[in-house]
């Protein structure tokens, strides 16, 4: 099979994307217009090279808060949540867990409450027209500390949002050990809420233990340093604990993969890990969610059968309810016509 032939097929059959950030799905001509907006005059080819020149976790980091830098006023999220539309249309995803981080645009002097009004009113308008739900996690980043995570949870509380169902733990995975983050993650469990956790992406195992012992969360962003862990591995696989793996990021930070093809989903699967196939930032690494599941098809031996599998994995781990992800499952089986 072909790539176009490929990604024509799998456009046409239902899909959810679990690990995204809203931020990084808006396109270049996105940027721009934000860039010209804040500064008032046209972006340069050099500005736009110098941008996206990066070449680890922490420089992509410092990319993303120079654009989220950009934004001048709460409006602009309208701007995000269509071009956000644009990226799931295309690419035939149903049902999506989007990251949202507050805390550079409270620093800025955004008003959180306006905010969430137009998430709530793009969200809504999205799934009228296109039939698509969108769920926001408030990634409370450890970049800032534990102090600043507990007052964006404590935000959350306060502007209560039906699209708004937990929270994660992403930026500087070096610089913010999981374990540091506990008390926020023990209150929101105990309150209710969902709890996601980045680890492993960029720092060993023990990442990925902290947040399992320590945070308790309910998925694992990236989790690939769980290669490293044989007994990690058996723990995730016996306990189902989902894994949001992003393999071009992955491969872009060079932490444990060098190229795709190296990437250890195919051993993760083959162990019976709960593993599912996401982008984390597209604009960023130039890749979309049919791109992923090419390189899964093309660069990493995953036959049909098993990309089927992995569709529906991204389902199960969602946190839709049960009669949801069976309808939505029972909808992939019926799309899946080879």
């Amino acid at each position: 099979m072909t790539k176009s032939e490929f990604k024509t097929f799998l456009k046409a059959v239902p899909k959810a994307e679990i690990h995204i950030h809203i931020e990084a799905v808006i396109s270049l001509a996105g940027v721009k217009k934000l860039y010209k907006n804040r500064f008032g005059k046209e972006m340069s080819k050099e500005e736009q090279v110098a941008l996206f020149s990066y070449d680890d976790l922490n420089g992509f980091i410092q990319a993303f808060l120079k654009i989220q830098d950009m934004y001048v006023s709460e409006d602009d999220f309208n701007l995000v949540f269509k071009e956000l539309e644009k990226y799931l249309v295309s690419n035939g995803i149903t049902y999506c867990e989007a990251f949202f981080a507050p805390s550079a645009f409270i620093k800025k002097g955004f008003n959180y409450a306006k905010m969430v009004e137009i998430f709530h009113k793009q969200i809504k308008r999205i799934k009228e027209k296109d039939g698509i739900t969108i769920k926001l996690l408030m990634d409370v980043s450890r970049t800032f500390g534990c102090e600043n995570a507990m007052k964006n949870y404590e935000m959350l509380k306060s502007v209560p949002c039906e699209d708004i169902i937990g929270i994660g733990l992403g930026g500087a995975e070096a610089k913010g050990p999981a374990k540091d983050f506990a008390p926020v993650y023990e209150l929101a469990l105990k309150e209710g809420y969902k709890a996601v956790a980045h680890a492993g992406e960029d720092v060993g195992p023990e990442s990925i233990w902290d947040s399992i012992n320590y945070l308790h969360a309910q998925r694992i962003g990236h989790g690939i340093t769980a290669i490293q862990d044989e007994k990690l591995m058996k723990q995730i696989a016996d306990t189902q604990l989902p894994l949001e793996v992003c393999i071009t990021s992955n491969t872009f930070t060079k932490k444990i993969v060098q190229e795709a093809s190296q990437h250890p989903i195919r051993q993760f699967y083959d162990k019976g890990m709960l593993v599912t196939v996401n982008t984390d930032d597209p604009v960023f690494f130039k890749t979309t969610l049919l791109d992923e599941f090419w390189i899964c098809y093309k660069c990493l031996n995953f036959t049909m059968d098993e990309i089927k599998q992995l569709v529906k994995n991204a389902y199960t781990a969602s946190f839709l309810s049960d009669s949801a992800k069976k309808k939505a499952i029972t909808a992939v089986n019926k799309a899946w016509t080879i």
